[in-house]
């Protein structure tokens, strides 16, 4: 819900418009259950992972934020960056953290940011302890049938021996151009991916892109010591969605080579905020994210523009999808935890 609000609302969406999306989007929610028992100071590390504790971990954080005069960025400083295994090591876990607390920092909403680490209090899980960037390598054929969220704890669990193999591959060495590629990588992979299906986007893809989108707001707002932790946790992220999702072929040429015809940044907002597809909210948060990179990055080539013009006027509904339930996989992809990474830090990108 606050994803859709916060970016329709960001993109310069109307009162009216954001009542209907807010209406829209209020008939999908889940009930939120009743946790077993309260989370205290105490105990709060007992349960983490325990998605049965989200309610009791927001409503703990909350009474923090209340202890701490209301001043979240003080809870965020203790419960997020503090310790020998802090949260923030593990925010990719679960996909939603990640994103909920780039819009707490967009919006300064101390809302937001306390469930945003209810989030990845009860998200925290072991794809942390991996890293790094995929190449094509054939001992990753045929490791699944169909692409789709389940193939993530599938490869973790059988087949981590070929992730460690390009764990060692990737070496940050100039982070900040590498964030700027890593960024471009995840807009070219939901928009240059469509081989046998023109219209349909990845859906798993797509919270690649939002993510990287997240780590960009986060990065002036936390430690320094932590950005390289973060930007390894997004590609770890980045390397397991890829493989599960077959490896397909990335054709960077259909997006430099679309023909704009006109179209600038101005209709990819009139699309996000009044167009057919305006009440999608990863639609529109995708949109929205190419333009935010558009704008930190130099666009020179025009390469965010071109692909937003390409997701704006050619999506028609979300792939991608194995056969579960894909929406319950992405809300926790793995079930169990352990230590955080620790990195190096030298990564500094300016608000």
């Amino acid at each position: 819900m606050p994803h859709i609000l916060g970016s329709a609302y960001l993109l310069g969406a109307k009162a009216h418009h954001l009542n209907d999306v807010y209406e829209n989007e209020s008939k999908e929610l889940e009930q939120w259950e009743d946790s077993p028992n309260e989370v205290s100071t105490y105990d709060w590390k007992d349960y983490l992972g325990d998605r049965r504790y989200q309610r009791a971990y927001v409503d703990f954080f909350e009474d923090e934020l209340v202890l701490n005069g209301y001043e979240w960025r003080k809870v965020l400083e203790i419960y997020l960056y503090q310790g020998k295994e802090p949260l923030i090591n593990c925010l990719v876990a679960g996909w939603h953290p990640l994103i909920h607390l780039g819009y707490a920092y967009e919006l300064s909403s101390r809302e937001l940011a306390m469930e945003a680490l209810g989030l990845t209090a009860t998200s925290y899980n072991y794809l942390h302890k991996y890293l790094d960037r995929v190449a094509a390598d054939k001992k990753f054929d045929g490791l699944f049938e169909h692409p789709g969220g389940s193939n993530i704890d599938m490869l973790f669990t059988h087949h981590e021996e070929l992730i460690l193999e390009h764990w060692n591959a990737w070496q940050v060495s100039n982070p900040t151009k590498q964030f700027e590629d890593s960024q471009r990588a995840a807009t070219a992979l939901l928009a240059a991916t469509q081989e046998g299906a023109p219209n349909q986007y990845d859906f798993f893809f797509v919270h690649l892109l939002t993510t990287s989108h997240a780590v960009r707001i986060l990065l002036p707002e936390i430690p320094v010591k932590f950005h390289i932790s973060v930007l390894r946790q997004w590609w770890l992220l980045t390397l397991a969605v890829y493989i599960a999702q077959l490896r397909p072929a990335v054709d960077q040429d259909s997006v430099l080579g679309y023909e704009l015809e006109g179209k600038d940044w101005g209709w990819i907002d009139k699309q996000a905020v009044e167009g057919k597809w305006s009440m999608d909210a990863h639609y529109v948060k995708g949109l929205r994210a190419m333009k935010d990179a558009a704008k930190t990055w130099d666009d020179k080539d025009m390469f965010y523009l071109k692909a937003g013009v390409k997701f704006g006027e050619g999506f028609a509904g979300w792939g991608g999808f194995g056969p579960f339930d894909a929406e319950e996989i992405l809300v926790s992809p793995l079930k169990t935890h352990s230590g955080c990474i620790n990195s190096t830090p030298d990564l500094v990108i300016d608000a």
